[in-house]
């Protein structure tokens, strides 16, 4: 079952990169720009998942392992297996996407951390997904 689930993972994997980069190449907008937005909901959507199940189910040190380890995951293992196999070449333009991946992990910190209830209320969520949504018609309009 693991190999025949990994190998239909592999294979939507790369219908999903394939689906996204020819959407992009039709509508005139970036490669960046999918990947920010297309391809990185399609790889998150399980994430999604399991964090909703996880909160209704009141298993909110599930949902926080699930963000920071993903984000650990991503940055220390997929990176630097991808950039041994191709080295990546680095662009001025990630620093504007850098430093937005960085205010809003700080956002997070202070939001969840130094409150006197340690909890990300509703209204700092929705702050979250307005500036989420926000950054990716920022994104979208800048290709037109």
């Amino acid at each position: 079952m693991l190999g025949i689930g990994l190998t239909l993972l592999t294979k939507g994997a790369d219908w999903l990169v394939d689906g996204a980069s020819s959407l992009g190449r039709k509508n005139n907008i970036s490669e960046l720009s999918i990947g920010l937005t297309i391809v990185a909901f399609g790889t998150s959507a399980p994430e999604l998942v399991v964090s909703i199940v996880s909160s209704l189910q009141n298993h909110q040190d599930i949902v926080l392992g699930n963000i920071i380890g993903s984000n650990n995951f991503n940055l220390f293992l997929i990176l630097s297996i991808s950039s041994m196999i191709r080295p990546i070449q680095y662009s001025i333009q990630f620093n504007r996407d850098l430093i937005f991946l960085a205010l809003g992990t700080l956002f997070l910190f202070v939001a969840m951390f130094t409150a006197q209830r340690k909890k990300l209320d509703r209204w700092e969520a929705g702050l979250l997904l307005i500036v989420n949504i926000g950054y990716m018609v920022f994104l979208f309009r800048e290709e037109i």
